[in-house]
Parts: structure tokens; sequence; C-alpha cells
């Protein structure tokens, strides 16, 4: 009897992705600002020329690559190229200051580094810190060869010398992608994640881009503002390719011309941090662009949205939608999708759990505890968020005892406070190292913020924590106004909010600092660290 199996043990691989959506939608574009269109078709060859090229300049299974460029279709390429080779995509956080770039980079042991050319400067003056055979790829959008004193192979070369590659066989739990995180609360720790990781986050994303009120279908135009260099900018560049969607990549951000790619490509669909969205529709150009509003769909993560954003982007005609996740999560765990708890709610009920952080995504499992006994939180109270997921980080790179207490009882502990609704929905009040501890209780800083939003002349707020001799800790808000309004007006306004239930009357702040902007983290989130900083002087 013949025992032989013919059984083929499919691996969920990275170039799967790639190979399934140029499969179904061979004609659909993306592109490149105003520079370059593909179709998915000729997408895919370019990835397999580019894989032919990195073989032959000697890049191996195991080879970790870093990547220093802005949201391009280079970028991209590397998305699906390096890890189809069974090597390491290293995204370099570009906003990084430049001696935490180059440390990064030789933590990771990167082995080949690409760069596009305005950052080879940066690689000129590290050049002596560089290990003697790393080899440096660089490019820029003319396609010449990038002038350097510092060695290096053009890009293009790799692609438009070489034929298509054929396919490799992949395991699906090979390192597919590093990066080392935002650094929001303290030193930046490496992260890690696997083909199978990707592939499950991208398929689960999918999935819930076309429920309710976000409704994404492959006749929509995605234009993500996640950089690329961050969290797998929450994993659009594969969720675009599985569901055939048309993909715009603006490159450099500049925001006027962000306006007028989204008019000429007629973007549908966007993922950003608040911060980005304030900035798009207060741009001086924003009122040319209404009618692009009216059609456009937005994820907001990375931070939680505030009210008073949300309400100020809903009068444009935009639907907000927030979101929840993490470096150390792939990034997605929740989204603001309906439920069917909410399905048949009033508009304003769908909207106000619409804008929390969500519910969540297929695939993720999420309670709150009490940090202290580890036992689940119910009612509304406030707790820990602890989650579990077939796609979160295993570790943190090379750093053993930082991963025991990221993983802590086989759950992943996020950091962050927050409290589950009676809808089944994620309400994110405040990082553990940013709640403020007065006279024994938390106040939510998130939720203060939240509050103080809604105040016509209120552009964006912050609120910290400050030592306090009678209290242990006091609360101060950054404010950012939009016209002439006064501490008084805000207190008074806030006083209201209390008669009202919203807030607690101890949570109003001591003290009211007004200023022209607030300064932002390398991935655009409000930089606390710097505000208690500001606030001591």
């Amino acid at each position: 009897m013949d025992n032989q199996s013919y059984y083929y043990d499919y691996q969920l691989t990275i170039d799967k992705i790639l190979d399934s959506g140029c499969t179904t939608f061979p004609n659909q574009e993306i592109v490149y600002r105003d520079l370059r269109r593909y179709t998915f078709s000729s997408f895919s060859e370019s990835v397999k020329r580019l894989k032919t090229g990195l073989r032959r300049l000697g890049v191996r299974r195991g080879d970790r690559i870093g990547v220093i460029d802005w949201d391009t279709d280079v970028f991209l390429h590397l998305y699906y190229a390096i890890p189809s080779l069974g090597s390491t995509l290293h995204t370099v956080n570009i906003r990084y200051p430049p001696d935490l770039i180059i440390k990064t980079i030789l933590q990771a042991e990167d082995k080949y580094l690409i760069v596009r050319d305005e950052f080879m400067p940066l690689v000129e003056k590290a050049k002596n810190l560089i290990p003697p055979g790393m080899k440096i790829i660089t490019y820029n959008d003319n396609k010449e060869k990038v002038k350097s004193d510092v060695q290096s192979i053009n890009f293009w070369d790799l692609i438009e010398s070489n034929e298509p590659s054929e396919p490799e066989e992949l395991n699906e739990r090979t390192e597919a992608t590093l990066f080392f995180t935002s650094g929001t609360t303290g030193e930046p720790k490496g992260v890690s994640f696997t083909h199978r990781d990707l592939v499950l986050h991208a398929l689960s994303v999918s999935l819930v881009g076309s429920r309710p009120p976000i409704n994404i279908s492959s006749s929509d135009v995605y234009l993500i503002l996640v950089p690329m260099f961050h969290v797998h900018a929450w994993g659009y560049p594969y969720v675009f390719m599985i569901s055939g969607i048309k993909y715009v990549l603006p490159g450099k951000y500049d925001y006027g011309n962000i306006l007028r790619l989204m008019d000429k490509e007629k973007v549908t669909f966007s993922a950003m941090v608040p911060t980005i969205l304030y900035l798009l529709i207060t741009h001086p150009d924003s009122q040319s662009f209404s009618h692009v509003f009216k059609r456009w769909r937005v994820v907001i993560g990375g931070s939680a949205l505030p009210e008073g954003l949300a309400r100020k982007a809903k009068e444009l005609g935009i639907t907000v939608v927030g979101g929840y996740g993490l470096s150390e999560t792939a990034p997605v765990l929740t989204v603001g999708f309906y439920n069917s708890l909410i399905m048949n709610s009033t508009e304003d009920q769908k909207f106000m759990e619409q804008i929390t952080a969500g519910t969540t995504i297929p695939l993720v499992e999420l309670k709150v505890i009490d940090p202290a006994t580890n036992s689940v939180v119910k009612g509304k109270k406030i707790g820990e968020i602890v989650v579990r997921s077939p796609w979160l980080t295993k570790e943190y790179y090379k750093d053993k005892g930082k991963t025991e207490l990221l993983w802590r009882g086989g759950w992943l502990h996020t950091g962050d406070m927050g409290f589950i609704d009676d809808y089944g929905y994620l309400h994110v009040v405040d990082r553990e190292k940013d709640a403020i501890k007065s006279g024994g209780e938390f106040i939510p800083t998130l939720l203060l913020e939240d509050v103080i939003s809604l105040h016509p002349n209120v552009s964006q707020v912050a609120v910290v924590g400050i030592n306090d001799e009678k209290w242990g800790e006091r609360p101060i808000a950054f404010i950012v106004p939009n016209g002439k309004v006064s501490e008084d007006e805000i207190r008074q306004f806030l006083q209201v909010k209390v008669n009202e239930g919203r807030i607690q009357k101890w949570w109003i702040p001591d003290k009211f600092i007004f200023v022209s902007s607030l300064p932002l983290t390398s991935t655009n989130k409000i930089d606390k660290k710097m505000l208690r900083d500001m606030a001591k002087k």
C-alpha cells in the first residue's frame, strides 16, 4: 500500500498576499504622487525583479535590511520583496534623532541599508560607525545614481537589469519585520513579527473594513497617512492588496499636496493619528476641498480621538472612526465599527461609540484587569488593558527582562488604562505612566482632554500631571487656542461639564497654559514627556 502523502502544507507568507492581489485584481492601481503608476500586475513583476537583484547582490535568508525612506513606491516594493526572500525588513524610524537612528541600525545588526538620497548625509556623517561589509543601496526619484563619498549601489539597477524571480518556499514562522517602538515611555524597544503574524493581521483588518460605518469596497481609494516606518503603516500596505483597493502613496508629507492628491485620485479612505487629521482640516487650503471631505472615511489611532475634533470633522462631512493598538500588537486590536448591540441605536449613540477605541476585530481577546490582583474588572471600572491574538510580538529584541513583564500571566500587558462600556466598546483613558494620581484617586487625562476639546475655541489640548505637596499630583492643561479664549472661560466651561456629570470637579486643572503648538513624538503623537518638562519651568 502506498502511504505517500501529496498534501501541501500551505504557509501563510507575504508573497501569497502579492500573488493573490495581482491574480484577482491585475488592473487595479498603485500611485506614487504624480511620479509613477503601477497596476497590481506590473507592481508584482517589479517586486519579483527586485528579489532577483537583491539575491544576486548577496542577500540571504535571515539577513536584516534597514530602510530609510518616506512613504514611497520604493518602500512598498521592499514591504514585499525583502520578507519574500526570507530576510527581515527593518523599518527605520526617520524621525528619531540621528544618533538614535544609527543606534537602532547597529542594534538590529542590519547587513544592508537602503537609503533615499536626501537621507544620505546622515549615513555619510556616521560612516565610521557603519560595520565593515554593510552594503548601502541608494535611490532618488529620477533614477539617477546618488552622488556620495560613501560607496553605494543604485536601487533601480536591481529592478531594471534583472528578470522576475521564481517563487521560494518559506516557513510562515520566519521573521518578516523588525522595528523599534516610538519610545514614548522610555528607550525604544525592538519588536519583530513573522509572516504568519502579518498575514493574519491583514486578513482581520480587511474583514472589518467592510462593516459600517466604514463600508469599504474594491471601488474605494486608500491614502494612508501612517508613516511606513511605523508599525507596518497599520497593516494597510498588505490590506489593500488583499482587498483589491487602489492605493495612493504621498511620499514626504506635505499637507497641501496631500489635499490635492486626495482630490485628483478620488481618495475615499485614510488612517492617521489625530494630529494629522487636525492639520488637514485646518490647513489654509482645506476650504477648497470640502467636496473631498464629504466622501472621506478616516480611522484614527495612535492616541485617543478627542470628541471635539471628531465633531469638527463630522461637520465637514467626514466619517471618522476610532481604533486602538500598539507597536507590540502589529498594531490593530480594536476599531469603531458597528456591532449588533448598537446597529439599531440612535445616530448620536452610534457616533459616540464609533469614536471610542472601538470593539475587537476578529481573533483578538481583550480584557481589563486590576493591575494589583490580575482579576477581571467589570462594570465600567478602569483597569489595565491586556490582550491575546495570533499576531502579537513574542518578545522585546534582546531584552528578556522587559519581555517577561510584557507577557506576565500569558497576556500581553499594554500599559494602557481603560474600561469596556455596556455596548462592548473600549475606552482608553490613559497610559499607566501618564495617569495622574491626585489625593489617592486617578484623574484620567484622556477623558479630561476629551471634554476640554469640546470648547469651540480650543483646537488642541494635552493634560499632564505635576508634583503637588498636598495632593501628590495635580493636572495642568496645555491648550492651542482657536481664536480668543481665557483661562476663566475654560474654567466656566468645565464647571458646566461638571454639572452635566461629564467630569468630576476636582479634575479641573490647576493651571492652563496657552501655546501656539504642541510638541510631537517621532510618530506625530503629542509628546507628554516634553510637556511635563515644560510644566516644571
